[in-house]
């Protein structure tokens, strides 16, 4: 029964490190996608004329 909980909470653990991983991945990916559209809205801003 002990081995059975052992590999269990080892499997748990190793799944969410894994996901851990994967969110930080992607929200690094979102930061960087996030900076370069704003500097590309900051850059055409001046070419608007009202």
């Amino acid at each position: 029964m002990n081995e059975k909980v052992y590999r269990s909470m080892s499997l748990a653990g190793a799944c969410n490190i894994a996901v851990g991983i994967v969110i930080l991945v992607v929200g690094i990916a979102a930061g960087v996608m996030a900076i370069v559209s704003g500097a590309g809205l900051l850059k055409t801003k001046k070419n608007i004329m009202f």
